[in-house]
């Protein structure tokens, strides 16, 4: 029976719930708000490491963000600091990321990652003094007086600014020490260098070679000082050999890219100097080579003068006063109506520039004349016979750098055993000192 009195409860239970009417609320006088439940903070050591972690993987504006994030809680943090600045750099900002390097040095100037980046920067920068600076305040610590990366790095400084005797005597102090450094030999070759003393240059450069057979930046060097001597076919194989060591070696690939452009293989220059310059964002001398790698081939495809264009304002944005790129982007620009608007506003640039003769501001006159025209009459651009500074297109499927090259060696006579050189060249994009580690 208790069973079936205990049915009969529930069920009469379910029809009050299901048509019973509904019992009087009361209303609530004071409202009680629950707040949402909140998803629990990050610690900044989580949004630290998540920051390193974006940056390995390539994602540098999440990087970017989440060490800022560190930097607006805690601005006193060296190696925050150092981190924005590195990020920036990697992005080819080199005015924010001497900013953030300059906060790091203020903070510890004894932190060496950042006297390294912040001296390379400044050296990017072409402020040489300041650079020297820089490692002459560090190196009169007793501690770094004779550490090897700060004078090494203070010996390119110096060579930079032409000032050889301190460069060579740096370069000098550090090889009494560690007799075996390659860099220091390097640095002590391009010294060499940059004065025309050639021989020697090659000669320390196979003292560098003996010591390290691996590093591409012996024979990016050599392949300079083979260029200078009139060995192309020689050059060419050092850049060659310098990239079979590290696919990713950027200055050899820009002296490949430069050396066919000397050979109006434009086609060859813009697939080495766009790989170029994605490894390097901050070379002005790499992307002015790509540009003009672009803008050879603009006859014979409109958008490419785009793209020279674009090209030639990254060269402005790392180096603003850099002429060749102010004029070289007023006439890509030209070559597509989809850069007329651009091309006018450079092209009144190049002409009020100090050293554009007056012929050459006539021909501007008549190009902007030209171009406004066609924008009324809603033409294209066709290149005019008066054009004349333009380079000549090679033609599509013409032969490669290295056909040229191997060519020009056969018909020349056979070089000395010492593998004397043999034609002249154009000077290549100069190859950067060894890169401080970061």
């Amino acid at each position: 029976m208790k069973s079936i009195r205990f049915a009969a409860l529930v069920i009469a239970g379910s029809l009050c719930l299901m048509a019973c009417p509904p019992a009087a609320v009361e209303v609530k006088k004071d409202l009680e708000i629950v707040a949402p439940v909140k998803a629990a903070e990050k610690t900044l050591k989580q949004v630290f490491t998540e920051s390193v972690a974006a940056f390995d993987e390539g994602k540098l504006d999440q990087a970017q963000a989440g060490f800022s994030q560190i930097a607006a809680k805690v601005p006193s943090n060296v190696v925050v600091q150092f981190n924005l600045g590195v990020i920036a750099e990697r992005q080819g900002k080199l005015t924010e990321a001497a900013g953030f390097y300059e906060a790091s040095n203020k903070l510890d100037p004894r932190h060496k990652p950042t006297l390294l980046n912040l001296g390379r920067v400044y050296r990017q920068q072409d402020k040489f003094d300041a650079a020297i600076s820089l490692y002459e305040t560090a190196l009169k610590d007793p501690a770094n007086e004779y550490d090897v990366e700060l004078n090494n790095n203070l010996t390119v400084a110096y060579r930079l600014a032409k000032k050889y005797a301190q460069a060579e005597a740096t370069a000098r102090k550090v090889l009494a020490r560690t007799k075996d450094n390659p860099d220091a030999y390097k640095n002590l070759a391009l010294i060499y260098f940059d004065q025309g003393n050639y021989r020697l240059a090659e000669f320390i450069s196979a003292n560098a070679r003996k010591l390290d057979d691996k590093d591409p930046g012996v024979y990016n060097n050599l392949g300079l000082i083979y260029l200078k001597l009139e060995d192309r076919r020689l050059a060419l194989g050092q850049f060659q050999k310098a990239v079979s060591l590290d696919k990713d070696f950027a200055p050899s690939l820009f002296n490949i890219g430069a050396m066919a452009l000397t050979y109006r293989d434009y086609d060859g220059a813009e697939k080495v100097l766009s790989r170029a310059t994605e490894l390097d964002q901050n070379s002005y001398e790499g992307f002015l080579a790509y540009a003009f790698a672009l803008d050879g081939q603009k006859g014979r495809d409109a958008k490419k003068g785009v793209k020279a264009g674009q090209m030639f304002e990254r060269v402005l944005a790392i180096k603003p006063d850099q002429n060749d790129a102010i004029c070289g982007a007023a006439w890509a620009y030209a070559a597509d109506k989809a850069g007329w608007d651009k091309a006018l506003g450079f092209l009144d640039r190049c002409k009020a520039l100090p050293g554009t003769s007056s012929v050459d501001q006539q021909l501007i006159d008549s190009k902007m004349k030209g171009i406004v025209a066609m924008q009324k009459a809603g033409q294209q651009a066709a290149p005019k016979p008066e054009e004349k500074e333009k380079p000549k297109v090679a033609p599509t499927g013409g032969p490669s750098l290295l056909d040229k090259v191997s060519e020009e060696a056969a018909k020349a006579e056979p070089s000395p055993a010492t593998e004397t050189p043999a034609a002249p060249a154009t000077e290549p994009a100069p190859a950067p000192a060894p890169a401080p580690a970061q």
